[in-house]
């Protein structure tokens, strides 16, 4: 009698994973869930990288077979919220590196029908990563051990990651990043979560990783720069009107209140500064930022000088492509403005883009219109006015016969004659009613008779 081998665990789950069944698959997620948390509790029960990744293979085509969107959005924020399972920061970063590669692995079998939802899970993954750093505090060091995984994975030139990979994850970082951390993240911590796209952004020789990191996180930071001090603008303003409407109902109030009714407006004007006062989501105060909210989402903050300031010192190396350097140079250039004040909006107002918009399309329709009119109306446009022809002469003109042109002359000079065809003579004679020669006219006579 043979007996059976028993198979490891994380074998036995992940086949329950990849199940036909929906109802087998949600089982086995529970499971799993409960296992991660019973085996990371003992010292020495943590997970191997060969295991994670047999346990991301079922949890990977457990993503394949799951139907319907809101099933693949709650089915994916349950995979995603897995990293919380695991009890240490090691693990954790070894969960999402096995995640990552895993997805690189696969990359090039999902068709694309499917691909909607691998996107997701690559933003819920990546979203609650940051999640997982926040519970920490925003460490330095959990800061860095992140980016280095990221960056291994992903971003850096030698990683495996597909061209679709590298451009998704460029383009949800700053965004997830936004949601995550828009409320808790100082000047410098962002810079710290920007650097690892200007070190790479400086030496790849890949001109679409390029233009995706050039695009999606650099020239995003330059457009939101002006909702934040748009907003702190209208904030200003609804101020000023409280303050004047505290004033006249103090007038109205006892002399006695006057040292109560000025303490509210020296508060105001003290922690202005500081970021504002929020009456809304949109703004908040602390630590000197100013946040706006663009479709639900906060703005973060950055120092622009210092993130210029790290850009040249990264695109003046002498190891910097040129082509690098000079897309860079003009990133630099943004920043540098912005730090000094100068945002794009204050260059071109927006009722001037307007007018300026309508004005060129007035000259264009201006300049199609007589086609337009000529195409409508069906008529052509007049001929040119052609040079005035010299009149026939009166008189009969007699023709020279024409020369034998000698034989040694060069095939170039006789193709430079214009040869017209030759008409009957005697039909010629009568249209032109033209003289012809003697002898010719003889000869025409006497074929007559």
């Amino acid at each position: 009698m043979v007996s059976r081998v028993q198979l490891p665990p994380e074998i036995q789950l992940a086949q329950r994973l990849a199940g036909n069944e929906q109802v087998t698959r949600d089982r086995a997620v529970r499971k799993l869930r409960k296992y991660i948390v019973a085996r990371t509790q003992r010292a020495a029960g943590g997970f191997s990288h060969d295991e994670l990744l047999k346990v991301w293979k079922g949890l990977f085509y457990c993503m394949w077979m799951q139907d319907k969107p809101l099933l693949q959005e709650e089915l994916g924020r349950t995979i995603s919220q897995l990293v919380h399972a695991f009890q240490t920061t090691e693990a954790q970063h070894l969960f999402l590196r096995t995640f990552w590669q895993t997805v690189n692995r696969e990359w090039t079998g999902i068709d694309r029908l499917r691909l909607d939802k691998f996107y997701l899970l690559m933003r819920m993954v990546l979203s609650e990563s940051f999640k997982a750093v926040r519970a920490r505090g925003w460490e330095d060091r959990q800061i860095e051990q992140l980016l280095e995984l990221l960056t291994t994975e992903i971003l850096h030139p030698n990683s495996q990651a597909p061209h679709g990979v590298k451009s998704h994850f460029i383009e949800i970082f700053l965004e997830e990043l936004t949601k995550v951390g828009a409320e808790e993240l100082t000047a410098d911590q962002n810079l710290k979560f920007i650097d690892p796209f200007c070190r790479v952004a400086a030496r790849t020789k890949d001109s679409l990783v390029l233009h995706n990191i050039t695009r999606g996180i650099f020239e995003t930071i330059v457009e939101q720069a002006p909702f934040a001090i748009e907003d702190l603008m209208k904030e200003l303003d609804a101020q000023s009107k409280e303050e004047e409407e505290e004033a006249s109902d103090g007038d109205e109030s006892s002399e006695g209140s006057a040292d109560t009714r000025d303490l509210p407006s020296r508060e105001r004007s003290e922690k202005l500064p500081a970021g504002g006062i929020t009456k809304r989501p949109g703004l908040r105060r602390g630590a000197g930022r100013v946040t706006d909210c663009l479709c639900g989402i906060p703005l973060q903050q950055f120092d622009y000088e210092a993130l210029a300031n790290r850009l040249f010192q990264v695109a003046s190396r002498r190891s910097t492509p040129s082509q690098n350097r000079k897309r860079l140079y003009k990133v630099i250039r943004k920043l540098q403005d912005l730090a000094g004040g100068v945002f794009p909006e204050d260059e071109l107002p927006e009722k001037a883009c307007r007018s300026l918009l309508e004005g060129r399309r007035k000259r264009k329709t201006k300049k199609r219109l007589p086609k337009a009119r000529l195409q409508r109306k069906g008529a052509h446009p007049p001929p040119r006015a052609s040079p005035p022809q010299s009149p026939a002469p009166a008189q009969p003109v007699e023709r020279a016969p024409p020369r034998e042109q000698p034989r040694g002359r060069s095939r170039g000079g006789a193709s430079k004659r214009k040869r017209t065809p030759r008409q009957p003579s005697g039909t010629r004679a009568e249209g032109a009613k033209v003289q012809e020669p003697e002898r010719k006219r003889k000869r025409i006579l006497g074929s007559r008779k």
